[in-house]
């Protein structure tokens, strides 16, 4: 991106002094053109016409992103925030410092991310190529990483011994290659991600997959698997019998022995009378 300002002046110098106040840079840092040149008056009172100068700066996409978002900061209410560009590889780190800044990361980094989105499309329209724009404050971004690498290699250990697969929440990109990345150090576990957008997250799981669930004993004392047919005896009772089983048995009553008055002749047995 170009910017630029064009001036006039009695001297093209002055001109070109004009026109850097307007940019706000120095005459150091800026490049120009002279579009006319001055001409004097004709015998001191006549015609005559100022230098024209173009002065043009051309913005790195990191510098671009930096303005934006020091303008974006300043809406925010912080109006003092010094913003350090380290120049990497295809892209730039923005180091951001001040008083009172910590709020800007947001929870667990929300509101970092979103203002790393927003530079790096400022950035990328520069030249139309691709530019990463990595925005950090207070060190955050390195503490986050031992974090979740941290995470991973533990979640990895524990699907490994459990045979278990575990979810983890939703990530932006740079955090799931973190996380990717720790995972490979343990040996015989593995991630991958699933979800769309902004639930896009990481499961992490044993390389063989998920072991199957131990099988639960339903009849007490007596092992049986799934689909197998009770056996006669073992615990077991018809449907008639468990509903009886289930009502409290009442006590047998035996009957009064019946007096020799009442017994028949025939089971009757008299004394003889002398």
């Amino acid at each position: 991106m170009i910017r630029e300002a064009i001036a006039t002046g009695e001297t093209v110098e002055l001109a070109r002094e004009a026109a850097c106040r307007e940019l706000g840079v120095e005459t150091y840092d800026a490049d120009f053109e002279i579009l006319e040149m001055p001409t004097k008056k004709t015998f001191g009172l006549f015609g005559g016409s100022p230098a024209k100068v173009r002065v043009f700066v051309k913005t790195s996409p990191a510098e671009a992103a930096a303005e934006y978002l020091k303008k974006i900061l300043e809406h925010m209410g912080l109006s003092s925030v010094d913003i350090q560009i380290t120049e990497e590889e295809n892209g730039a780190q923005l180091s951001l410092s001040g008083d009172d800044i910590g709020f800007i990361i947001g929870h667990r980094g929300e509101t970092l991310d979103a203002l790393q989105y927003l530079a790096g499309l400022v950035a990328n329209h520069i030249d139309n190529t691709y530019y990463r724009i990595t925005l950090d404050i207070g060190n955050y971004r390195e503490k986050r990483r031992e974090t979740l690498e941290v995470l991973g290699k533990r979640i990895a250990a524990k699907a490994v011994r459990t045979g278990r697969n575990a979810s983890l929440e939703p990530m932006n990109p740079y955090e799931r290659r973190i996380i990717h990345t720790a995972v490979q150090t343990v040996e015989g576990a593995k991630s991958w991600s699933e979800g769309e957008d902004l639930a896009r997250h990481v499961v992490i799981g044993p390389e063989a997959g998920e072991r199957p669930l131990p099988r639960r004993n339903y009849n007490k004392g007596q092992r049986r698997s799934y689909g197998e047919k009770p056996r006669p005896g073992y615990g077991n009772r018809s449907p008639k019998s468990a509903q009886n089983s289930t009502q409290p048995s009442r006590p047998s009553v035996k009957s009064a022995p019946k007096s020799d008055k009442d017994a028949p002749l025939y089971g009757r047995i008299d004394l003889k009378k002398e």
